[in-house]
């Protein structure tokens, strides 16, 4: 492309605010001032490309994307770049959380055009949503072989004016290819061996030396840890528990890790866990709460236990609105700087904590003069330490002359001093919106800890949290994606549902509240109705009434988070199991099949996959016990199923009244199960061959133990 000398002047920019200032998206809002003209996604914009024939600059990203910042400042704020945009194009701003069906299509589209992906997003398309062009940061002039928004701008402009039809000859052969790469592929039996598989391709790639799989940037991708906590106990492999424990600790004592204020940074650049990209989603810590949890069941390691009271602390305390719904992030920025919030010179500890005290927190944070934080633009070291513990640091107590119990007081004294005197500074952007999709994994996670250690706080955290995602964000009977002060946003998508369903299922779980588990079988039924591809099986991640983009998605790629298809394979073998009736489990298998090709080309990519595999081949462990929930016979049965790590199991409580009628209604084959002599019983199934019932919390104990020895099997 070459630049024309008479293309044109560029328009001027606009002075007011643009079209973003009546959106609710923080990302939006973030956009509001900028003299580009930008649009959000909708008709409006799309008819004023079609009558002025100009392309579209798509512009996706979310609020506490760093790069997104870092462009915006660059060209979106810059009265140049933007005159040239409003000129060649009409702009659209996307925030991608609020909108993951268009994300995911022309994200699609850049990794198939570039080989890589990200965010911010830029794709250039007709007025008809075709793309020619996409990329994702472009700086605001030309460098390091990157093209710059000065340059790009006119160049799309002069060519879309006098070649047009060779670009839409292009964007219909690249609509062609998005359209082939989105067809469902033929449905086929799913490798029984895709568990093994999973678990050899992670020990392939395991990060003996500092935990985690693979080099930088190193993520933390909870839903492999939990695969290989699972796999260890239920196949017998105590390497892959060795790799977990490994990888949360390693990230524990990190500087992914808030060691001041708690709660997990979203990814490290570097191998060792110790320089974080900081911003801080809330499915991060929903997902490490989950695995640690797993985890301390596999093998009752304690800081496990501690690593998820103090990021349900950092949730709770920071993420939790006044209605009981979670927020979704927390930037990475703070005053116009990354990591600004969390980084500390030795001066400051000394200013904060005094000589002595700042001395310790040095050793023990490997704080030091010359600091750990290097400047992003120079890579000179600035002064500014994040603070990390060491392997072994937990034994450093001995080398002070300190008890432990001395050491840990002391500890939390300093870390409670720097979190009061950190509040004063100028703290990082908080998306403060509530997503259904993130809000039922967040709450899935505090049920499943709450059950696991005891924790009624937690669980009632998570009730507020669907309580207020199926009063808040369900309308007329209809799910919503978005509520932000009042507002809700587009009809839910297939992640919406299946991440509220597995909520309700740990709910119930935690609390034997049969009225959770009559709520996921409702769920259960509109997901059905809404995403499941009748023709070639799996669930779209659109709803069939949704908005038309250029192709309708299937996603079983496990990203940041499980995908859609993945948990609704886990929800329905898991209510196969609780109710007893088959046709879920027949859904489950038509999940597995739909996607079988796409999970032998990676196993280890589809991760949760592999863990719903892994559970529908397990021999199933069914419990249902029959009591008063208020009586102690009734508790002690549980206390001893809820002792032992059962992957395989499901529970129900059958207990007298409404309650009880509700459960043989959900699951009739409980109708015979009832307490024997007037004491609650216990009826122990395992694959489907049942064993007389038992009123002994002792015997039932043997029962578990006899039941879930891997060697037997």
């Amino acid at each position: 492309m070459t630049h024309s000398c008479d293309a044109g002047q560029p328009s001027p920019a606009p002075t007011k605010k643009n079209r973003l200032a009546a959106e609710k998206s923080p990302y939006l809002l973030q956009h509001a001032d900028n003299p580009v003209d930008w649009y959000p996604w909708g008709e409006e914009a799309f008819k004023k490309a079609r009558e002025e024939g100009k392309p579209i600059f798509l512009s996706i990203g979310y609020a506490t994307c760093h790069w997104c910042h870092v462009m915006a400042h660059e060209s979106f704020e810059d009265p140049v770049v933007a005159a040239l945009m409003n000129d060649a194009f009409v702009n659209i701003k996307v925030d991608r959380e609020e909108r993951p069906d268009i994300d995911q299509v022309y994200m699609t589209v850049c990794q198939m055009l570039t080989g890589s992906g990200g965010w911010p997003l830029t794709i250039i398309m007709t007025p008809d949503k075709v793309p020619f062009y996409a990329g994702t940061y472009l700086p605001r002039d030309t460098r390091m072989g990157r093209i710059g928004m000065t340059e790009l701008a006119p160049r799309v402009q002069e060519i879309w004016n006098s070649e047009r039809e060779k670009i839409l000859a292009s964007a219909e052969q690249i609509s062609a290819r998005l359209t082939m790469v989105s067809q469902p592929q033929a449905a086929g039996a799913v490798d029984p061996a895709l568990p093994d598989r999973a678990y050899r391709e992670l020990a392939s790639r395991y990060d003996a030396a500092n935990g985690g799989f693979g080099s930088a940037p190193k993520f933390p991708s909870p839903h492999n840890l939990l695969f290989l906590s699972r796999y260890s106990r239920l196949e017998a492999q105590p390497q892959a528990i060795l790799m977990a424990d490994h990888t949360l600790e390693a990230m524990r004592r990190g500087g992914i890790f808030d060691q001041v204020g708690f709660g997990f940074h979203r990814y490290s650049t570097d191998a060792e866990w110790l320089v974080p990209h900081f911003e801080k989603m809330l499915y991060d810590q929903a997902m490490l709460i989950l695995a640690s949890t797993e985890a301390f069941l596999a093998g009752k390691k304690a800081i496990h236990k501690r690593t998820v009271d103090e990021v349900v602390t950092y949730v709770l305390r920071d993420m939790t609105s006044p209605q009981g719904g979670f927020y979704s992030a927390e930037d990475a920025d703070s005053d116009g700087e990354e990591g600004l919030f969390y980084i500390w010179s030795l001066d400051e500890l000394t200013g904060v904590l005094g000589s002595q005290d700042a001395a310790f927190a040095a050793a023990v944070w490997n704080a030091t003069e010359g600091g750990n934080f290097a400047d992003e633009a120079s890579g000179t070291n600035t002064g500014s330490n994040i603070l990390h513990r060491s392997s072994g640091s937990d034994a450093r107590a001995g080398s002070l002359g300190m008890t432990t119990t001395e050491f840990e007081t002391r500890l939390e004294s300093v870390r409670s001093r720097l979190f009061d005197n950190r509040e004063g500074r100028i703290h990082p952007l908080k998306d403060d919106k509530i997503l259904a999709d993130w809000n039922g994994l967040m709450a899935a996670s505090l049920a499943r800890a709450g059950r696991v250690f005891g924790e009624q706080r937690y669980i009632d955290a998570a009730r507020r949290s669907v309580d207020f995602v199926l009063g808040s964000m369900d309308e007329k009977g209809r799910l919503r994606h978005r509520w932000r002060h009042g507002e809700l946003t587009v009809p839910a998508f297939l992640d919406d549902h299946v991440f509220l369903i597995s909520a309700l299922i740990e709910l119930y779980d935690a609390d034997l509240d049969s009225a959770h588990l009559a709520t996921a079988v409702e769920f259960q039924k509109r997901t059905d109705d809404l995403f499941w591809d009748k023709d070639n099986g799996g669930f779209f991640f659109s709803a069939e009434d949704g908005e038309t983009l250029l192709v309708r998605q299937k996603e079983v790629y496990d990203g940041a988070i499980p995908s859609g298809n993945s948990v609704a394979a886990w929800n329905l073998l898991r209510l196969a199991r609780l109710t007893g009736r088959s046709e879920y489990s027949d859904r489950a298998d038509a999940v597995f099949a739909a996607f079988a090709s796409d999970t032998a080309r990676g196993a280890s990519a589809h991760s949760h996959m592999a863990d719903a595999v892994l559970f529908a081949a397990s021999p199933s462990l069914e419990i249902v016990i029959a009591g008063d929930r208020g009586h102690a016979d009734t508790g002690a049965l549980l206390d001893r199923v809820r002792a032992r790590y059962l992957p395989q199991a499901v529970t129900l409580l059958v207990e007298p009244g409404p309650a009880g009628d509700l459960i043989r209604t959900i699951a009739p084959f409980t109708e015979g199960h009832v307490p024997v002599e007037g004491r609650a019983a216990a009826y122990v199934c395992r694959n489907s061959a049942c064993r007389l019932p038992t009123t002994d919390p002792d015997e039932l104990g043997r029962i578990l133990d006899g039941a879930t020895t891997p060697a037997a099997d």
